[in-house]
């Protein structure tokens, strides 16, 4: 039966493909986007997240309970040495007020059917349906795809939300298997594009090329960054792109947040984009317009 590592299942996603959804997130990305909001998503591994929020100041439970030495207190909060944790979980066990937790768990094919199961009458009666995201879901092509088939045996919509670094074969293997693609495209100037995510977007733009060619359904999701991607050149080099495309009409513009700058400090992890402001809403509506004047159908958020 195939497993993989899971670190969310949200309920009542409306955000993430058509209808009320539930969204299941799978471990693991080959981008480091410095702004992005799931930073718990990004390691393929299980992990350790402290909240220092949630800690109480006088308890010593966690430091008392680790036979490794990997956690102290500094500052009345728990602190942790990555090198020493082996991700036993005591400390997360014994923590009263739930200020250490494991963010991943392996799961099967049916651990997750069986909870989104659960969510099936909302599906039903809102067109909606289940959503593989991450972290980067195509990390984990064998479980991706039996989670696919899972779905699919169950007569469920199927969205698969990626950021398309991946090798065209994953691809193949899934695309039969997926209703709709939620495809990020971040940046198409490729030095930016290695300098803000970490890699190439090579491979990220000759996959969209071929799902759409295959005539995949597509929603074409363009984060909107200050400073990174919203300028005139940006905007015209990603529309360019977009107007070579023969199938792909739907975009949907998504305006840079830093709701997730927290979750950076519960994993010890630099917060590498620094304090920027969020996008204006004239920003944000101009660029909608002048996509829509080029044809394509345009919404913002989700």
């Amino acid at each position: 039966m195939a497993t993989g590592i899971i670190f969310n299942i949200q309920k009542y996603s409306i955000h993430d493909g058509p209808g009320i959804r539930t969204t299941v997130f799978l471990k693991g990305c080959p981008l480091r986007c410095q702004w992005c909001h799931n930073p718990e998503g990004q390691s393929p591994e299980p992990e350790l997240a402290l909240w220092p929020s949630r800690c109480l100041r006088e308890c010593q439970e966690c430091v008392s309970v680790c036979s490794r030495l990997a956690l102290f207190k500094h500052d009345s909060f728990p602190t942790l040495d990555k090198d020493k944790c082996d991700l036993c979980g005591e400390c997360a066990e014994v923590c009263p007020s739930r200020a250490i937790e494991i963010a991943g768990r392996q799961v099967s094919v049916e651990d997750v059917m069986k909870e989104v199961e659960k969510d099936l009458v909302f599906h039903d009666e809102s067109g909606g349906g289940v959503t593989f995201s991450g972290g980067e879901p195509l990390m984990q092509p064998g479980f991706l795809q039996a989670l696919l088939e899972g779905a699919k045996k169950r007569g469920m919509h199927a969205v698969v939300d990626t950021c398309g670094s991946a090798q065209p074969a994953v691809l193949d293997r899934i695309g039969d298997k997926v209703d709709l693609f939620l495809y990020d495209l971040k940046v198409l100037d490729d030095e930016k594009h290695r300098r803000f995510t970490g890699d190439s977007n090579k491979i990220v733009l000759e996959n969209l090329r071929k799902l759409d060619k295959g005539g995949k359904a597509i929603v074409v999701r363009i984060p909107i960054i200050p400073g990174v991607n919203d300028g005139e050149k940006d905007i015209r080099e990603m529309l360019g792109f977009l107007q070579s495309l023969e199938n792909s009409h739907r975009l949907s513009l998504l305006p840079y947040h830093d709701l997730g700058k927290e979750k950076y400090r519960r994993f010890t992890l630099p917060y590498k984009i620094g304090s920027i402001q969020a996008p204006s809403r004239e920003l944000i509506e101009r660029i909608k317009k002048r996509m829509q004047s080029s044809g394509f159908e345009v919404t913002v958020g989700g």
